[in-house]
Parts: structure tokens; C-alpha cells; sequence
């Protein structure tokens, strides 16, 4: 039998499992009204999709991320995560080779590479291709 009970990050619209900073974030929760207090909650499944590309478009644009194991380098460090194996399952989900070059500001490969996270972060990945082009849309503009 399959579980369907929602995951934190579904049922918190942050598909990403994002760190609550001090970032203002499109669509965030404020603090107080929310379970969570270590992760962000989103008004919209699109808002914390479109915060998640954001990041990985900062990485690529500030931080010279070039490379999928750049990007999920810095997105999943090995003091939180095993690096290795996400690495490993974004590249099977996504087709893109670890050290090949990635251009996130192709919309194309962001909602890949966005779909291959938020399913390693959530054993699926639950939004349908509309709400993952919205948000990618979102985030690109």
C-alpha cells in the first residue's frame, strides 16, 4: 500500500523543504501562523515552487553554480545530507549528466531540475506540469 498522506513539505506548499530565513518570500506564511516554525510555509503550492527555483537560480547567477553537482552541492550540503545519493537520484530523474552544464534560465531544465528535487525531498512529487510552469514562470520573471 502506497502512502498518501501528505508530506511537511506538501502540506506546507514548500515542496523544497526551504529554511526560514530572512527572506521575504512571494506567498510566505508569517511565522506565527504556522506549525512549522523551522521550514517556510507557503500560501501556494506555486509560491514555494517558484522560491525554490528562485534559489537555484541565485546559485547559478551569484554563486557560478554551472554544473548539477554545483547547484545541488550547494542546495544539499553534506553537513544535512547525503549529497552523493541526491546527487545520484537528480541525475537519473533528470537525464543531465552530473558535471554537464546546466543553464537554469532555460525554463525547460528548471522545471526538471525543480520536479527532481522536490521529489527527493518528498519521495514524489505530487504537482502536475501547469502548477510547476507557473511557478518556474513565476520565478523567471
Amino acid at each position: 500500500m502506497t502512502d498518501t498522506a501528505p508530506t511537511r513539505g506538501e502540506r506546507d506548499n514548500d515542496p523544497g523543504n526551504i529554511r526560514r530565513d530572512t527572506t521575504p518570500w512571494l506567498g510566505l506564511v508569517p511565522r506565527d501562523q504556522c506549525e512549522e516554525k523551522v521550514f517556510c510555509t507557503f500560501d501556494t503550492p506555486e509560491h514555494g515552487i517558484r522560491a525554490l527555483c528562485k534559489i537555484l537560480l541565485s546559485y547559478q547567477r551569484l554563486d557560478g553554480c554551472r554544473t548539477l553537482s554545483d547547484v545541488i552541492a550547494r542546495y544539499a550540503p553534506s553537513n544535512e545530507n547525503d549529497t552523493d545519493a541526491y546527487l545520484t537520484d537528480v541525475v537519473a530523474r533528470t537525464g543531465i549528466g552530473a558535471g554537464q552544464a546546466i543553464d537554469l534560465e532555460r525554463p525547460g531544465e528548471l522545471e526538471n531540475v525543480a520536479r527532481a528535487i522536490i521529489h527527493h525531498e518528498n519521495g514524489r512529487c505530487v504537482y502536475d506540469d501547469a502548477t510547476i510552469q507557473k511557478a518556474v514562470s513565476l520565478a523567471l520573471t
